[in-house]
């Protein structure tokens, strides 16, 4: 990181420490609001993005979060705050994780150190936190369909303020931008885009767009152009000079003119740049040029760093993009690891171990080969590893296509980003029955990325679907026998839903198991009370056997596997022979795993109908904070379980 300039030294002695403290956050204590900051004078600006990154760095430190996209928007952001006067100008980031800054700067500073914990600051920009954050975000290619249709109402109600939408280069790789680019471009409407073009997403950016905008900063022939044009300019007498003082930067003026913003400009925006995303004074020039004397769609495309400031983010801004706690001092990264392997390595192993005598297998995934774990994969098999950026609905449909010519396609997202291909999943897949393996990653609860990153409707959306299995495993052992059976076993769609992080640390089997197709698994017979898990929820149960005896209940645990479809035999046999019936799921209670036994239970001529208990997450967002806090706010904790269960067997039999 820069240094912080340093004030000259005060002839006061007293209480030295305590001033040599200040001087990290003098300048960003003062500032409660973006009015605060417009008050200090532009030169000292580069000193407030210092303060900011360092707090940046010590906050984050602690708890975790996105670190690398924060610290290469600083400077613009700043900026950003210095021409236009939010919360009247709507400033719309995408995705959101880069606008730590824009919290530091809009009255959040205080209470930065909540951030992304329980009752804390969220991530993201919300709504309901700040009347700076004109909308709440927390997924990529938003921000400019977000944007138009604001600047849109302003004009039908006669009004004046600047819209600006803040895009990264990643998230311009998704369908929605371009829908929301190509919309803008068609009409006269007052509205500026920033490109926040850091060459990289959450992996290094991959496709058309970013090989066009790395040719629009390193063109030869336009460098070689501007400096003869420049020098042409310069043996002018009046006119090159007048042109010069007005131009100030060619750079600006010649890849507006020349060749950078073509594509921009035939989609119908004005365009402005590369402009250096940490050069306060060159942005600042540039936005209030546009604000003051440009009245339609225009693009201003700012380049930065990601990870600016910080040497190991710099370095690797994959792995602090976001992060949990980690030394400032040597990057380290903190955490106590129970040693078993997280859900997404061993799903990207077992994919990469089954590929070897089986080409017909890809992988696909959408900007996240780290986070799925299809890295390794893609170390092993780069010829068949497709990485597609930020576009999760291609992601499904070029799968499909790839499925109707005999390979067998293998497909990594998270939960929530599988929400955004619901089309594509019925329309492109499912429709053709197209034999299709997902892996669901974070499925359930996050943590502290909050409402916009928890996997908790999947199972919902996903049961709505014909012909597609969905499976969900209790352990990663079962999860790499199900990755095997979906493979090898299965036709059509087929969905393995797990949750983040590690399992349980349970022994693999030696080979491949085929886990029986539609068969849940009787973990333990019993009377009285059936409970039908869902996922790892079956853990939770089993801590719970002690209490639930002390109270007279010995519960059959079953462990469901199979969330859709259900088998009829064995749930029929099941209901008949207990008359409390409780099922668990990491899901919505709303047309989950619950509401599928509760609908197969009305379809079936039961002589014993039970009382079924579905529990799950209610039918509301739930906010960010520790998963273990979470689950106990939610009484979905084995105390909470144990209880729920009591009562509930107590007041049926």
């Amino acid at each position: 990181m820069s240094s912080t300039t340093t004030p000259p030294a005060s002839k006061e002695k007293k209480e030295p420490r305590k001033k040599k403290a200040s001087r990290k956050v003098a300048l960003l204590s003062r500032i409660n609001s973006p009015a605060d900051l417009r008050q200090i004078p532009q030169e000292k600006l580069p000193r407030v993005a210092d303060e900011i990154r360092h707090t940046l760095l010590e906050k984050v430190s602690k708890h975790g979060g996105h670190l690398a996209p924060s610290l290469g928007a600083t400077d613009l952001i700043i900026a950003l705050h210095y021409c236009y006067t939010a919360p009247r100008d709507k400033l719309i980031f995408d995705v959101g994780h880069q606008a730590y800054a824009h919290k530091l700067l809009t009255g959040r500073r205080d209470n930065f150190s909540t951030l992304r914990q329980y009752r804390g600051i969220s991530g993201f920009p919300r709504v309901g936190e700040s009347e700076f954050d004109t909308v709440s975000v927390g997924h990529a290619s938003t921000s400019i369909s977000t944007g138009l249709g604001i600047a849109k109402a302003r004009d039908l109600r006669d009004e004046t303020f600047d819209v600006v939408s803040i895009i990264g280069d990643g998230s311009l790789t998704g369908g929605l931008a371009f829908e929301g680019l190509n919309n803008l471009g068609s009409t006269s409407t007052r509205m500026t885009v920033i490109l926040n073009d850091n060459e990289m997403s959450i992996s290094k950016n991959v496709g058309a767009m970013s090989r066009y905008l790395m040719r629009v900063i390193t063109d030869r022939r336009f460098h070689r152009l501007k400096s003869e044009i420049w020098q042409l300019l310069g043996n002018l007498s009046n006119v090159g000079k007048g042109i010069r003082n007005v131009v100030h930067n060619l750079d600006d003026a010649l890849r507006h003119f020349v060749i950078p913003g073509k594509l921009f400009e035939d989609m119908g925006l004005r365009y402005f740049g590369p402009v250096d995303g940490h050069n306060i004074d060159e942005m600042i020039e540039v936005f209030k040029f546009v604000k003051e004397n440009i009245n339609e769609p225009t693009l201003i495309h700012v380049i930065t760093k990601k990870g600016k400031g910080y040497r190991f983010a710099e370095k690797d801004a994959t792995k602090y993009h976001g992060i949990g706690s980690f030394s400032v001092d040597t990057g380290h990264v903190n955490g106590s690891s129970s040693g078993a392997p997280k859900y997404s390595s061993v799903f990207g192993k077992t994919v990469t171990e089954l590929a070897k005598d089986r080409p017909a297998i890809v992988a696909v995934t959408a900007a996240m080969p780290d986070g799925t774990g299809l890295s390794a994969f893609r170390d092993t098999y780069p010829e068949r590893f497709f990485d597609v950026g930020i576009a999760e609905s291609h992601a499904v449909t070029f799968a499909a296509g790839l499925a109707l010519q005999g390979m067998t396609p293998v497909v990594g997202l998270y939960s929530t980003f599988l929400q955004r291909t619901y089309d594509q999943l019925v329309h492109d897949l499912a429709l053709d029955n197209l034999h299709v393996v997902f892996g669901i990653d974070r499925a359930g609860l996050v943590g502290d990325d909050g409402p916009t990153h928890h996997g908790v409707l999947d199972l919902s959306f996903l049961r709505t679907i014909p012909n597609v299995t969905i499976m969900s495993p209790r352990n990663e052992n079962e999860l790499r026998n199900m990755v095997f059976t979906a493979i090898t076993e299965c036709k059509g769609p087929v969905f393995i839903r797990y949750p983040r992080g590690g399992g349980t640390g349970e022994p693999f089997d030696d080979s491949f198991t085929v886990v029986q197709p539609h068969r849940p698994e009787v973990l333990r017979k019993g009377g009285k009370c059936a409970v039908i898990t869902a996922g790892d929820f079956c853990y939770s149960i089993q801590d719970a056997l002690g209490e639930l005896a002390h109270e007279g209940i010995a519960p059959t645990l079953v462990n469901a596997r199979y969330v859709k479809p259900l088998d009829r035999r064995f749930y029929e046999e099941l209901f008949e022979s207990h008359p409390a019936v409780v099922t668990i799921e990491h899901n919505s209670i709303a047309g989950g795993f619950g509401s599928g036994i509760l609908e197969l239970a009305a379809s079936l001529k039961l002589t014993n109908r039970p009382a079924i208990l579905t529990l799950g997450y209610p039918d509301h967002f739930v906010e960010h904070g520790n998963r273990r806090i979470l689950l106990e706010k939610l009484c979905l904790d084995t105390p909470n379980l144990t209880k729920r269960i009591v009562d509930f067997v107590n007041s049926v039999v």
